[in-house]
């Protein structure tokens, strides 16, 4: 379940391979600096509080005051919001080699409509309800994501039996490469030419969502650290064992984020085996496991956001549901959202630039949830020591502060590095870049605060204060109340 959490499509095997052999450091950095720190944290905290709904809304809420709980968990939700058009774009790549017609993949006002259209089509079935797009979440993983990956082990296979040129054996990018040869070691210079590993993080994102089964593992002490580990191993070799095809049949100037498992395809089932029809149909799959990996992130948030709304954090319109349990306000809000956020491809022409700012800004909004999950964690164990764990942290309190220190400092790091421009691509102006990645995550941070800023003195009169909830639960509909 962790892995397949993890690996919501084949989108990030491009951005691993244009760092050719420097993805092993990367890969190291995510794992020890993000992926066992959130495990072990999210799986005390997922067992202290396996009785309260919410997840990080509570764990947060619970040390710091509902205000910021209900920041945690909105960002949560709000990176996802921002992450879609990222997830859809892969789509609009995908369709774009399966029609024949690859130039469309660098063409923003396609990928621009595609985001928006695909993307309310989604809404819609989600409407339907969990049975309905969970179903089609697991079949479209399936055959978009385990089938193509398997090809490109198909296609390393072939490439290396055959004698061709691997391609991290011919390059000239310094940021690369040594005298040609790859480096497995990042050169770094600033903090643009490590801009990819926010990037790199954010293909991790998600595996704390899993903690809130540990209470039911028969020995969560030892099951629960061993199913992470081989979990989180399972999702490191799934992206390094597919990136490596990529890095070793393309040559690295020809790696693009969103068409370099595409081009590979090309590269050795058309121009080798000319199989044009084969190549498009691993595109279709490929895309297919881009909308999977919206199913499964579209629904479940959403509905941990509604939850926030027993204690009186949302308004009123974003409280309604439909006839299948799905917050159907809140979809749409989202949908309006994301429908923006797409619209930024019409008005830049370079595609990789839009993919990447995009996937800054969402790992920006996802990292600040968690330094707050990491403080949390921090801070509970001496506020709610009381608490029974199924799961510590091993070492005491101290080693509560390494590991949350270990992995607020990871994120803290990789938060900042997300603000800069990456060196690897040509984003015009950096200082506009940074200013929309700043202001971005600034205005997603505010909305919530405001939401739940100081109350009018009207209400301050009637008994409310600064903790209490602005729309009280008692004024809800009652099929409000029941979701």
């Amino acid at each position: 379940m962790t892995a397949a959490a993890i690996v919501t499509s084949l989108r990030g095997l491009p951005l691993l391979a244009k760092e050719e052999m420097t993805m092993f450091a990367y890969l190291a950095f995510a794992v020890v600096f993000y992926l066992v720190p959130a495990s072990l944290v999210s799986a005390e905290l997922g067992g202290a509080f396996s009785d309260r709904k919410g997840g990080i809304y509570a764990w947060v809420g619970e040390a710091f005051g509902q205000r910021w709980g209900f920041l945690a968990v909105w960002l949560q939700w709000i990176q996802n919001v921002v992450w879609f058009p990222v997830g859809l774009t892969f789509g609009a790549v995908a369709l774009a080699y399966t029609i024949g017609r690859p130039d469309l993949a660098k063409n923003g006002t396609f990928v621009g409509v595609f985001c928006i259209v695909v993307f309310w089509v989604v809404t819609a079935l989600v409407l339907r309800g969990v049975r309905v797009f969970a179903r089609l979440a697991n079949w479209t993983f399936i055959a978009g994501t385990i089938v193509p990956g398997l090809f490109l082990l198909v296609l390393l296979t072939y490439w290396l039996s055959t004698g061709h040129p691997i391609g991290w054996r011919h390059l000239t990018d310094p940021a690369v490469s040594n005298d040609g040869h790859a480096t497995f070691w990042p050169s770094i210079h600033g903090f643009g030419g490590v801009t990819f590993l926010a990037g790199i993080i954010l293909l991790f994102a998600g595996v704390e969502v899993q903690a809130v089964h540990v209470a039911e593992m028969r020995e969560p002490g030892r099951e629960y650290p061993l199913a992470i580990g081989i979990g989180a191993l399972a999702a490191v070799l799934v992206f390094a064992l597919g990136a490596i095809p990529v890095a070793a049949i393309l040559p690295h100037d020809r790696i693009s984020l969103q068409s370099g498992v595409f081009d590979t395809f090309s590269a050795v089932i058309s121009d080798m085996w000319h199989m044009i029809w084969l190549t498009r149909t691993l595109s279709l799959l490929v895309g297919l496991g881009a909308v999977s990996g919206i199913f499964a992130w579209l629904g479940s948030p959403s509905r941990g956001l509604l939850a926030t709304a027993q204690d009186g954090n949302l308004p009123r319109i974003l409280q309604a549901t439909n006839g299948h349990g799905m917050p159907k306000h809140i979809l749409l809000a989202q949908g309006v959202v994301v429908t923006l956020m797409s619209s930024l491809y019409f008005f830049v022409k370079n595609v990789s630039v839009v993919f990447f700012l995009l996937s800054a800004m969402t790992i920006a909004l996802y990292l600040i949830a968690y330094m707050f999950m990491y403080a949390a964690a921090i801070k509970l164990r001496y506020s709610r020591s009381e608490l029974t764990r199924p799961f510590r942290v091993p070492g005491g309190n101290i080693g509560m502060w390494a590991v949350a220190g270990i992995g607020f400092m990871g994120v803290l790091f990789s938060f900042l590095v997300a603000l800069f421009p990456p060196d690897q691509l040509p984003v015009g102006s950096p200082a506009l870049y940074t200013g929309l990645v700043i202001v971005g995550t600034i205005v997603f941070c505010a909305v919530p605060l405001l939401m739940h800023g100081r109350h009018p003195p009207a209400l301050a009169a009637a008994g409310f204060n600064a903790e209490t909830p602005i729309w009280p639960v008692e004024s809800f509909p009652p099929t409000s109340r029941r979701a």
